[in-house]
């Protein structure tokens, strides 16, 4: 039986944000979080400045995915609005997208390091991970790169100097992603401070060969 939060998105939503400040993976306001229902054409995200480990229903704005428009309430809704928007534009499949500051996937990134996707989890729940040069945040710069490393289904975007856009069919599935994402990043800068990065493996080739053939193939 299904044991993540049920009903209300916000409260789906608010249990993410509480998770990954737990996990260390946001400080401060440091991310944004959204999701839809499956053929809405509203979606809920995160007010301007919210802390993600304090959230309620009233701290999320409701705005129209085709312009951005807020519908009703008094909350702001984040500044990275356009990069949510624009994803859920080119990715219908997607109903919540999980943008974050992650330290360590953020590090590896600046110095040009590749996460290795580690385990069978990693490979299951990441199966890649796509890199973008910087643009500035908040921008329709940003949205436009994120969206488009995102359109040929990638999950799992790393954006420059800034973040992760994170993405998945569920609340629950970006949820998972986001925190696997950084757990691969956290063994990989392992590797590379134990100076062992170069002999350090991706997870069983054949196991992600299975995976990109059969997606009924389990963790």
């Amino acid at each position: 039986m299904p044991n993540y939060v049920a009903g209300d998105l916000r409260d789906q939503l608010a249990h993410a944000g509480y998770s990954v400040v737990s996990a260390g993976l946001v400080v401060g306001s440091g991310g944004n979080l959204s999701a839809r229902v499956p053929d809405a054409d509203t979606c809920w995200v995160t007010g301007a400045g919210t802390w993600l480990d304090r959230l309620d229903r009233p701290d999320f704005a409701e705005v129209r995915l085709a312009d951005g428009a807020t519908v009703g309430g008094t909350v702001a809704p984040s500044s990275e609005l356009p990069l949510h928007l624009a994803t859920y534009r080119v990715r219908p499949d997607v109903h919540a997208i999980i943008h974050l500051h992650p330290q360590t996937a953020l590090l590896l990134d600046a110095l040009g390091e590749r996460i290795r996707l580690v385990s069978t989890d990693h490979a299951f729940y990441l199966r890649r991970i796509v890199t973008t040069p910087f643009r500035p945040p908040g921008s329709a710069e940003l949205a436009e790169i994120a969206a488009g490393a995102a359109a040929d289904g990638a999950h799992c975007v790393m954006l420059a100097h800034h973040g992760c856009s994170v993405l998945g069919e569920t609340v629950e599935l970006a949820h998972k992603r986001a925190l696997y994402l950084e757990e691969a990043a956290q063994l990989t800068y392992r590797a590379l401070a134990a100076g062992l990065l170069a002999v350090l493996p991706d997870g069983p080739a054949d196991y992600s060969a299975a995976l990109a053939r059969d997606d009924t193939v389990s963790a």
